[in-house]
């Protein structure tokens, strides 16, 4: 709203200074400190008032350390990280940008599932929450919404672009960037450390018959349906000690904040010879707004947590990564840049599967690990839950860095 006001103030006035919220480095920057300054100021009054409500967290025993008391520790502190994503996003976006579109309906559609979750835990008293088949009906139903958008939406296009290198006066070279035709759409994406690193959905299917690339949908969708499901169920496995998920989460989403600047920018683009995105630089305005909401959040989830997430925030902030990855084209690099999360769901994978299996084959169930999600298991081996989330994080961070160096490693 505001990007409207100063560019009409722009226009109409010659408003000094107004121009700025042209910039697309200085609104990211406003949305960053509005959503740190809203989650760490507002932030204690919500969870003021959610202790007021006694909206607690009940903890099962589960034998770790430290455990009992963590009861009735305010839960649903999601709802600190959507509103403080969600205002700096509305007051300096361009609201009529299809990505922030599709980013603010993922936002809603997870919080809301994830606060019936917490709704029907917290007050109805019932520990399992909301039944696992609704909560995967609500996955695939954002999933069919993102895959359908990004597939036939006419404002989700690639471009090619390239350079022209002339001599001045000075002969000195003089780069200018050069328009390759018109914008394309596609269900290409981007794969990591190959040379020619982009492939074409469409190609499942074509290779049967050419006239098939128009069916590709029935390939994509899917796709992005399981991506969508996958990576929000990884972020909620993730939040199961303080400060693991919310900080996991800030480097993941950071990282992709460079992917969605540079894809975005034609001149970069370009010079790091990747898919130029049309208009999906704007999206940098929600990451930075969503990245602020959670370093802010981290100051009340941080051991000793004041504060818990719940599956409010957990879900929402494993949908928003999946469609951001997959509107920056950057799917592929989830198994990647989204590590944690992929061990703490194949360790719970893991675990369920040999539990079952041994429990066939010998009459008795045996484990992998002393517990799952993983950072469980360090807890039954003694170690601090502080130091077990710092080297999570370090390791994210190892990753994040793996990610960006795809940019040039090929």
């Amino acid at each position: 709203m505001l990007y409207y006001l100063f560019q009409f103030l722009e226009d109409q006035y010659q408003l000094p200074g107004a121009q700025l919220f042209r910039y697309l480095s200085f609104r990211s920057a406003m949305a960053i400190i509005l959503s740190l300054g809203i989650s760490t100021i507002y932030g204690k009054r919500i969870i003021n008032y959610l202790l007021a409500k006694q909206v607690g967290e009940s903890v099962r025993d589960l034998g770790l350390r430290g455990q009992s008391e963590k009861a009735g520790t305010p839960t649903m502190g999601g709802v600190i990280i959507i509103i403080s994503t969600l205002i700096p996003v509305l007051l300096l976006a361009r609201l009529e940008n299809i990505y922030v579109i599709l980013l603010i309906v993922t936002t809603l559609w997870m919080g809301t599932i994830g606060f019936i979750d917490d709704y029907i835990k917290t007050f109805k008293k019932d520990k399992e929450g909301l039944k696992g088949i609704f909560k995967v009906i609500g996955q695939v139903g954002l999933g069919l919404i993102v895959g359908c958008t990004i597939y036939f939406h006419p404002q989700i296009t690639t471009k090619d672009v390239t350079t022209e290198t002339s001599p001045t006066e000075n002969v000195i070279a003089r780069t200018e960037v050069v328009d390759m035709g018109p914008e394309e759409k596609n269900t290409t994406t981007t794969i990591p450390f190959v040379k020619n690193n982009e492939f074409d959905y469409a190609e499942l299917i074509s290779w049967i018959n050419p006239s098939f690339a128009k069916y590709a949908w029935i390939i994509f969708i899917p796709i992005v349906i399981f991506i969508v499901t996958a990576v929000s169920n990884g972020a909620n496995l993730t939040d199961g000690i303080d400060g693991l998920a919310a900080g996991s989460s800030a480097i993941i989403v950071l990282t992709l904040g460079i992917f969605a600047w540079v894809s975005g920018n034609i001149i970069f683009s370009d010079y790091l010879n990747i898919m130029y995105i049309p208009r999906s630089g704007e999206m940098t305005i929600f990451i930075t707004a969503l990245a602020g909401a959670l370093v802010g959040f981290l100051w009340y989830n941080t051991y000793p947590a004041q504060v818990f997430m719940g599956d409010t925030g957990s879900l929402t902030i494993g949908g928003i990564i999946a469609v951001l990855a997959i509107a920056t084209r950057k799917e592929l690099l989830i198994p990647l840049l989204c590590g944690i999360f992929l061990i703490e769901n194949l360790s719970v994978v893991m675990q369920v599967g040999w539990f079952k299996f041994t429990k066939r084959k010998h009459g008795e169930g045996r484990r992998i690990f002393l517990m799952s999600p993983l950072h469980h298991h360090y807890q039954k081996l003694g170690q601090h839950e502080s130091k077990i989330v710092v080297r999570f994080w370090i390791i994210g961070i190892f990753l994040a860095i793996l990610t960006i160096v795809t940019l040039k490693v090929r």
